[in-house]
């Protein structure tokens, strides 16, 4: 079984609908949905809820429950398969090839309507104070181009003390006579 279908015998769950199909998840799954605008490791809020199963109480939507919506946090983004169509005409050269590969977003179902599975209580949503942006691979470039930069200084104080080294012999070829026994 795919790790990315939800199990059947959870709880709590959800019919959602993106990118204009229907998944049926809970809290814990991984899904594979058409790709989302959202960077990897965010949280996503899903809106359209068209049923929840929380044990034996059942709500539908007409067509989406109001006001409740389904946590994600995007995992990665994604691929699929390579599908191709093929049509050919004999008699009059009509051959059309095409193929496409469908972009993916693989997501991780936190909570349903502020529940999760495991306590069955409402989840806390924690605030965290900004403190700007996290480094980005130019930041972390440019400090390990600063920290060469010093340790080319430190290794320029040190070369007075490698040219008071003595350097070493080379070693001289030894004269090899031609074969003149042919």
């Amino acid at each position: 079984m795919s790790p990315f279908v939800p199990k059947p015998d959870a709880s709590l769950s959800a019919v959602i609908v993106s990118g204009g199909k229907q998944y049926r998840v809970a809290p814990g799954d991984k899904v594979l949905v058409d790709r989302l605008a959202a960077e990897p490791g965010s949280s996503v809020k899903l809106d359209r809820v068209l049923l929840v199963r929380d044990g034996s109480d059942i709500n539908v939507g007409s067509p989406a429950i109001a006001g409740m919506v389904v946590d994600a946090k995007v995992l990665a983004h994604s691929r699929g398969p390579r599908i191709e169509t093929l049509r050919y005409k004999s008699k009059k050269r009509v051959r059309v090839h095409r193929g496409g590969r469908a972009d993916y977003t693989a997501l991780e179902i936190l909570a349903v309507g502020g529940l999760t599975v495991a306590t069955g209580t409402e989840v806390e949503t924690e605030t965290k104070p900004s403190k700007g942006k996290a480094p980005s691979k130019r930041g972390a470039k440019a400090a390990e181009a600063k920290a060469e930069v010093i340790a080319e200084a430190e290794t320029e104080t040190n070369v007075g003390a490698a040219a008071e080294k003595p350097k070493r012999a080379t070693r001289k070829k030894q004269a090899t006579e031609p074969d003149t026994n042919k």
